[in-house]
């Protein structure tokens, strides 16, 4: 398995902490959630990532090769457009092997998910595209059916929580990344001929760091687990 990280936005949410720094290089407990996320990912195995780019880029890209690193990482470049979720996944299709799944994981999502289970159930069920969710209170609902496919929004549901498994068979069936455009929305559109599946995990120990009043919460969280 492979890894992709998402890490080229603004982090509008995060201001001021942003406006004069990437939302990836913000620190909790110590570490910048790029490291968190990057050490996440090589603790379950993963040994190629990619790492896309836009909102203060080169101080992202001077950080990755200021670090020795148990993996490979290259950079997707989105300085000249912000491609979104779905624009990103594709611009940076050519820098994966197009042979193993790939983890894409939120760069501002600290958890205890199972990335090795994720995969697991991924490659069991069949999927093209598996989903973690949670049952959570948000604006953004996705519903499942009894099989736990994706059939699309609903008011109530199950959140997604920032990370997935994506087959290589994904990347063709995207637009093109000429323009920017969220992932969730080309899942729901692919779902109606493919299997966009679910793991559901708890809501505990799952944190989005992308709001300022969970970064409190977050430091906490990273100073009991180094216990």
């Amino acid at each position: 398995m492979e890894g992709f990280v998402l890490a080229a936005g603004l982090g509008t949410r995060l201001r001021p902490l942003t406006d004069d720094r990437p939302k990836a290089l913000v620190e909790v407990g110590g570490k910048t959630l790029l490291q968190h996320t990057i050490e996440k990912l090589q603790a379950s195995g993963i040994n190629h990532i990619v790492v896309n780019v836009h909102h203060f880029a080169d101080n992202v890209v001077s950080f990755l090769r200021s670090r020795q690193w148990l993996c490979t990482i290259d950079i997707s470049d989105e300085r000249n457009l912000l491609l979104d979720t779905g624009g990103g996944l594709k611009h940076a299709a050519p820098l994966f092997s197009g042979k193993e799944n790939v983890l894409v994981h939120n760069v501002d999502i600290l958890s205890d998910i199972d990335l090795c289970n994720v995969e697991a159930q991924h490659k069991r069920d069949g999927n093209l595209v598996t989903l973690c969710v949670s049952l959570r209170q948000t604006k953004r609902l996705l519903e499942f059916n009894a099989d736990g496919l994706l059939v699309g929004r609903a008011e109530r549901g199950l959140a997604f929580s920032g990370v997935s498994v994506v087959s290589p068979a994904l990347f063709a069936l995207l637009p093109e990344a000429d323009h920017p455009y969220p992932v969730i929305d080309e899942y729901i559109r692919l779902s109606r001929s493919h299997r966009i599946g679910c793991y559901r995990h708890s809501p505990d120990h799952w944190l989005d760091v992308g709001k300022p009043e969970t970064l409190e919460q977050a430091r906490q969280w990273t100073l009991s687990s180094a216990k």
